[in-house]
């Protein structure tokens, strides 16, 4: 029995794979895409939305960046969990997205 569906967005593909295996190491089930825009597409275009249990999204990428991709899954789906992931650590910028509903903000190497 899986543990839930976990999305993961990241641009690098060593990151999005390395989160993936420990995630399936976990129990949860996982989808990935290398961008904002895919991301959005995976969870609405995809399965059911509601079957994806928490979103793991990286803020610097190409197309569609983190910061509106989250705020397109917050227009979208406003109780769905959003954990970021950054190599370029922004204290400040944590805040604003803890403000703003995100449930954690790790840094990379995670």
């Amino acid at each position: 029995m899986s543990e839930g569906k976990v999305l993961v967005i990241d641009d690098d593909e060593h990151v999005r794979t390395l989160v993936k295996m420990a995630l399936l190491r976990g129990g949860y089930e996982v989808v990935t895409a290398e961008n904002g825009a895919k991301g959005m597409q995976s969870l609405l275009m995809g399965d059911n939305p509601s079957t994806v249990a928490v979103i793991v999204c990286d803020i610097h990428m190409p197309e569609v960046n983190g910061t509106e991709a989250i705020a397109y899954f917050r227009s979208h789906l406003p109780s769905l969990p959003i954990i970021i992931m950054t190599g370029q650590p922004d204290y400040r910028y944590a805040a604003q997205m803890l403000r703003r509903r995100v449930v954690d903000y790790l840094v990379k190497p995670i």
